[in-house]
């Protein structure tokens, strides 16, 4: 039964918890580099591991798996400025030199703004001091930031390569509740996983990610159930809400597919962001929002008749039966604010 907090005790908290909000694969781009000559930017914002492939070279020199520039030879450093998946509060920074050796780059500093659009005008302000790096590691610090931010502004000293750079944080989103449907358990709208029976294949975190799956390792899928039981996974809403919609996607399973599914939900205001464990011992005795329905292979299946209205919610725990491969899961509604 793992959860979140307790997978990966070595890394901290949230990096396990929060939403990383520098993903390309939720959105977040590039904007400008003083300098990529050898490796691009947009390579440092992937969502996979860095990879690295010892006998590959391009033509500006050896291949490598991140955001490299040349070396400098007239002072200065080098910059690169991230537009961000969507605006949020950050809780803290990997910058992760994995495989740059000689090359990667010794020391950093992050700048953040606020703004529709980056200009001369821009005021940047300063949220991760310099900090000193290492070869071939991944390096965590703390943002001690409360504010709201759309754009980052990552500086290397002097220059050299950084693999990835992930910020972790909580998204943005207006819960005043004006009547607009939206995905409730969207990554970009806050959503979080907390803790899910199996996750031996693909990468569970898309299952809250937008868009449809690339393949069949872009999405959550369980090993193969030899016990009696059922898979499930439980996430916390980006808002308080009203369910009004289910929507499964099983892209690219086909033989893998969950034969039922169901949800269940619960308005938790009071349990906050601890006691995982305790609230998934507790998401066995949820109240059923959508008993269980038959799934397809490589199908988007929409359920709304077959939803109980059960109120306000906070959290829901999705099951699948009795195992298999979800692409995409929405939680379709209407953001209700808190209790009167």
């Amino acid at each position: 039964m793992p959860t979140i907090e307790s997978m990966n005790p070595d890394i901290p908290l949230f990096a396990r918890t929060g939403i990383n909000l520098a993903s390309a694969g939720l959105g977040a781009k590039p904007v400008s580099s003083s300098d990529e000559f050898f490796a691009p930017v947009e390579r440092m914002l992937a969502d996979s591991e860095p990879i690295f492939i010892p006998d590959k070279f391009d033509d500006h020199g050896k291949w490598m798996d991140g955001w490299e520039t040349r070396r400098r030879r007239g002072g200065g450093h080098d910059h690169a400025i991230i537009k961000l998946a969507a605006p949020g509060r950050l809780l803290g920074f990997d910058v992760d030199t994995r495989h740059f050796t000689g090359n990667y780059a010794p020391a950093c500093r992050i700048e953040a703004a606020s703004t529709k659009e980056i200009t001369e005008d821009t005021l940047w302000a300063e949220i991760l001091p310099h900090q000193p790096l290492g070869p071939s590691a991944q390096h965590y610090f703390r943002c001690a930031s409360f504010e709201s931010w759309t754009h980052l502004r990552l500086h290397i000293y002097p220059d050299g390569g950084v693999a990835r750079l992930r910020a972790f944080g909580v998204p943005e989103l207006d819960a005043t509740g004006d009547g607009q449907e939206i995905d409730l358990a969207a990554a970009l709208n806050g959503g979080r996983i907390l803790a899910m029976s199996d996750a031996h294949y693909g990468d569970y975190m898309r299952l809250l990610a937008p868009g449809r799956g690339l393949n069949m390792g872009d999405g959550w899928e369980t090993r193969r159930r030899r016990e009696p039981g059922y898979d499930w996974i439980v996430i916390a809403l980006g808002a308080r809400g009203l369910i009004d919609g289910l929507r499964v996607d099983t892209a690219h399973f086909k033989g893998n597919f969950p034969d039922r599914c169901s949800l269940q939900a619960a308005d938790l205001q009071s349990f906050g962001d601890g006691l995982t464990q305790a609230l998934v011992t507790d998401s066995m005795f949820w109240k059923t929002v959508l008993p269980e329905v038959k799934l397809g292979p490589d199908a988007i299946h929409d359920f709304r008749e077959e939803l109980q209205d059960l109120g306000p919610v906070t959290h829901v725990r999705f099951n699948i039966f009795p195992d298999g491969g979800v692409s995409r899961l929405r939680v379709l509604g209407r953001p209700a604010g808190p209790a009167l």
